[in-house]
């Protein structure tokens, strides 16, 4: 037990528990990156490794079933791994040497045979994402159906368009919605480019696999000397771990992590875009959408936070930074190097754990979106008209001429500004104008241009 400054004790902290982390904590993704599974797929490589080897009659059956059994058992001490992993500056080395204990005497030297602790390491990061990539791209097919939704249940609902802050032209709710259900897909289909490229790692001490070659067959199918087949054991060991077969050891060729890195960046501001424009759109002042659930104040009872949309917001602010030491991993010296492979470790798990967890969350936040198309109308009608004076400018130049239309609307504008009356009724006024439906030529709703056709289109791709 610790104790408290105030003297009371404390229980010691629990791993991965995610106190400071409610954008993943209780996440698929969480649980798929924490310690636990990150010890599983250290064993699941090591266990292979040693199948792999029986396939090829370099190790015997019974070890590959002993190691595997031994992987399986749980018997393993995370936090007693991680204190010591600091001996040799990773966890496979403490690893090897409790598998090997519970293996027995036996068949304890088939385990790790090879391999270096890279190798394992490198390998069980690829599984982690992979497990963590399945889950990822479930929700993600989840916040695709709810947008799709959106989108073609609005089509047609006309709201302000604004840019820069201001409003500049009518849109439509559901052009929004296709719009943000095509970043979605955009991350969607980079996440399982990587997911199906993401390839074990087998290279030996300097990537030349130079151990495996003096393996000597344990069975008579192979006289003693008979050269090991070693791509054929790097096949063996990717098709166990359901992994792709990388052309090269990647000890220093960190292409995967990269790939990896920019496709999990690209989902996080994906959904960041999202979640950007919901806070903006559920300000109170604007209320033209709402989170289904709001989250709750300490302090003031009448709030209904914006929550998921918080949470992803500041997944996709994180996100590019990990990104970037992941980049930055790339210059990676030597055969095998110091630090740019470590530095890896933390931030790719926090960027597998962030965009897990915002996906989880923008998965909620779709299914619950509600949409006001009241306000949304009410807020056309904000600038008495103005907001299509792009419209009536092309409208009103065959009539008037070009300069004069300008200049005609610049005043009238003005006008609008400081007399509050409505466009349509400032440019009745004008005879020239006598003959023009204005009433038309003003309404907000009727200048969405092709906004029903963009969101068609954009709902045709799966």
């Amino acid at each position: 037990m610790t104790s408290s400054p105030a003297g009371r004790d404390m229980p010691p902290a629990e791993s991965d528990a995610g106190l400071l982390a409610p954008g993943w904590t209780g996440s698929p993704a969480a649980a798929a990156t924490g310690d636990d599974a990150c010890l599983r797929a250290l064993l699941d490589a090591e266990a292979a490794l040693t199948r792999a080897q029986a396939t090829l009659g370099l190790a015997p059956a019974e070890a590959a079933t002993a190691v595997t059994e031994a992987a399986r058992s749980g018997a393993f001490d995370v936090r007693s791994l991680a204190e010591r992993a600091r001996g040799g500056g990773n966890p496979v080395i403490p690893l090897v040497a409790d598998l090997t204990a519970a293996v027995g005497a036996a068949y304890g030297p088939y385990v790790h045979r090879g391999a270096t602790s890279q190798d394992i390491l490198d390998t069980a990061t690829m599984l982690v994402a992979a497990r963590t990539l399945d889950l990822l791209l479930a929700d993600l097919g989840g916040t695709e159906s709810a947008l799709a939704a959106l989108a073609g249940e609005h089509r047609d609902t006309a709201m302000p368009g604004r840019t820069l802050t201001q409003h500049a032209v009518p849109t439509t709710f559901g052009l929004k919605a296709a719009g943000w259900r095509s970043l979605v897909l955009d991350a969607r289909d980079r996440v399982a480019v990587v997911r199906t490229s993401l390839p074990a790692q087998l290279g030996g001490a300097a990537g030349t696999l130079a151990a495996f070659t003096v393996f000597a067959p344990v069975t008579g199918d192979g006289a003693p000397g008979t050269p090991v087949d070693t791509s054929a054991l790097v096949s063996a060991y990717a098709r166990e771990l359901g992994l792709r077969e990388p052309e090269l050891p990647w000890h220093t060729l960190r292409t995967p992590i990269a790939d990896l890195a920019g496709a999990l960046a690209v989902t996080a501001g994906a959904l960041g875009k999202i979640a950007v424009d919901v806070l903006t759109l559920a300000r109170t002042e604007i209320a033209e959408v709402a989170e289904g659930s709001g989250g709750g104040s300490s302090a003031m009872p009448h709030k209904a936070n914006p929550v998921r949309s918080t949470l992803i917001a500041a997944a996709a602010r994180r996100a590019p930074q990990l990104a970037a030491t992941l980049y930055g991993a790339m210059a990676a010296e030597d055969e095998r190097p110091a630090g740019a492979w470590h530095a890896e470790w933390e931030p790719l798990r926090d960027l597998l754990r962030l965009v897990g967890g915002a996906a989880r969350d923008a998965a909620e936040l779709t299914r619950g979106l509600r949409v006001d198309a009241d306000a949304m109308r009410r807020h056309l009608d904000l600038t008495h008209g103005l907001i299509v004076s792009e419209r009536l400018a092309a409208e009103l130049a065959p009539v008037l001429g070009r300069a004069r239309a300008k200049e005609l609307l610049t005043r009238t504008a003005a006008r609008v500004h400081t007399e509050g009356r409505p466009l349509a009724d400032l440019l009745a006024e004008e005879p020239d104008l006598k003959d023009l439906d204005l009433a038309d030529l003003t309404d907000p709703a009727r200048y969405t241009g092709s906004a029903g056709d963009l969101t068609d289109r954009a709902l045709e791709r799966r």
